[in-house]
């Protein structure tokens, strides 16, 4: 797959109607890594990760920090050294391709004393708030001017401050935790985001230097230090891939152990599977799941909210599921206004989804799939949509394919080694309806 070339694109080919068999090891976290790689800017020695996954994001993160006038090498251990970087600009084409380049304002205002970085970009799922990032960093003593395209802060002397959030939020954490770990005394973070990746932060940045207290509580305690040191780390395994996978062999049948990976964050999917009707078992770093598909699923009613609640990016996945369900199913949406674009596409297979305004869908199964030509709208929506081609009768076609790439370690292929009829091609852009492909 990889990069869109002038006339073609990458899409995915899936064939319905195979079980999964045999088992998968999980990747690290691109949630994670994102951060951790910002978190280099902290330190004028060597920062050196492992397990950072192999997706379109990191590699955007690497060039980011190379074009600040740092290096970051390899691959899967990436070796990040910002000794000589001098720009505490994040370019425009760069920075809007993902959401976390918003964290880079936190890391580069701690580093250089300015920042500047264009508005978020990446996946469209709604209103991207950074007004609790902004108000933070101003606490704090940050001057930060806003336009519609980008966000400008300056600060002579970052002093501790008493920060509330009035959500949890998971990049507005970071960005408070990047300013906070050199700033001048302490600073307390109520209401703070406990997602996995987000402790896994705290423990770099503790392995840096950093004096943090309460990892994994609403409130995240830092004591300023005035230099962070270089640090060995290696990333945490991606909880989100595991559960899409997860998610796949309870739709589509089979049996699954799912690897390199902790059961403990994801305790509330793999009850929900189990109250579907999926068999699940679980040891210190693997997880099991298994369905006969000829098993009816049962609807099982799902909320999503902040961790430890069922996360955001698993939503699109468990509609995908619920559609094979033998009753109706209501989905809440409460951490995203815009996170059902995957519904329209589930219709074109044949689903039957009723959405209520912008936090309710009502899933009406089991539907009877067709296989079909669709566009992967975002990241977990792609992987929604494989799912569901995955328990559609015949053939589907994902154009968009390299939205996957951005969050998804070689889907293709971990998915196609447990039994998935799943191949990618080249779609041609220009030949008109219906579209030539090409192995």
């Amino acid at each position: 797959m990889g990069a869109t070339t002038r006339g073609s694109d990458r899409a995915l080919r899936i064939t319905g109607g195979a079980e999964l068999q045999g088992d998968i090891c999980v990747s690290g976290s691109k949630n994670a890594a994102l951060p951790e790689m910002a978190a280099a800017f902290l330190t004028t020695e060597k920062v050196t990760l492992q397990n950072v996954p192999r997706v379109s994001d990191t590699a955007v993160m690497a060039e980011i920090l190379q074009l600040a006038g740092g290096q970051a090498v390899g691959e899967g251990m990436v070796e990040i050294d910002t000794g000589r970087a001098s720009k505490s600009e994040v370019p425009d084409e760069l920075g809007r391709r993902m959401r976390a380049t918003i964290v880079l304002l936190g890391a580069l205002l701690s580093r250089f004393g300015q920042a500047r970085v264009p508005r978020p970009g990446g996946d469209d799922i709604g209103a991207r708030r950074v007004e609790q990032h902004l108000r933070g960093l101003r606490q704090m003593g940050a001057h930060i001017e806003e336009t519609h395209d980008e966000i400008v802060a300056r600060a002579d002397h970052l002093r501790g401050a008493r920060i509330v959030f009035d959500l949890p939020t998971v990049t507005g954490t970071e960005n408070i935790l990047f300013a906070a770990v050199t700033a001048e005394g302490r600073t307390e973070i109520f209401n703070a985001a406990r997602e996995p990746h987000v402790q896994d932060l705290c423990r770099l940045l503790v392995k840096m230097g950093a004096h943090i207290d309460g990892i994994g509580t609403e409130r995240l305690i830092v004591e300023g230090i005035k230099n962070l040191r270089g640090a060995e780390h290696t990333v945490i395994a991606d909880y989100l891939e595991a559960g899409t996978y997860a998610l796949a062999v309870a739709a589509a049948g089979g049996d699954l152990r799912i690897e390199c990976t902790r059961p403990e964050d994801l305790e509330l999917l793999l009850l929900k599977l189990e109250q579907a009707g999926a068999r699940v078992e679980a040891g210190e770093d693997w997880f099991r799941v298994a369905r006969d598909p000829h098993t009816p699923l049962r609807p099982t009613d799902m909320s999503t909210w902040t961790f430890p609640g069922f996360p955001t990016d698993l939503q699109a996945q468990y509609m995908a599921l619920m559609t094979q369900a033998d009753g109706e199913t209501v989905i809440s949406e409460y951490v995203h206004e815009n996170r059902f674009q995957h519904v329209r596409e589930l219709a074109k297979m044949g689903a039957g989804i009723t959405v209520e305004g912008r936090l309710h869908a009502i899933v009406h199964g089991p539907a009877r799939l067709r296989g079909t030509e669709l566009a992967i709208p975002d990241i977990r929506s792609g992987a929604a949509l494989v799912i569901a081609a995955m328990c559609a009768e015949g053939e589907s076609v994902l154009r968009n394919a390299w939205h996957l790439e951005r969050g998804y370690e070689d889907m293709e292929g971990k998915l196609a080694s447990v039994g998935a009829l799943i191949k990618s091609v080249s779609i041609d852009s220009e030949a008109g309806a219906g579209h030539r492909l090409y192995e």
